[in-house]
């Protein structure tokens, strides 16, 4: 082995290593699709609509930020 070569060797052996059927490698795919087109784009805007409220809320309570009004 030469300077900068690593060997990706499986650390289980032949005998044991069980290949996932393709059913199981579809339902991780549709999964994975789910989760980041569908749910993490919903979180992601109700954390951004949910602090806009949050920050819109202390405004109307302690008015806006800069210095004080005469």
């Amino acid at each position: 082995m030469r300077f900068g070569e690593e060997t990706l060797e499986c650390p289980i052996p032949t005998s044991q290593r069980r290949a996932f059927p393709p059913s199981r490698r579809r339902n991780e795919i549709i999964t994975f699709l789910v989760l980041a087109f569908g749910i993490w784009p919903i979180v992601a805007v109700g954390v951004v609509g949910a602090y806009g409220f949050l920050v819109w809320m202390f405004q109307i309570i302690f008015g806006p930020p800069g210095p004080p009004a005469h």
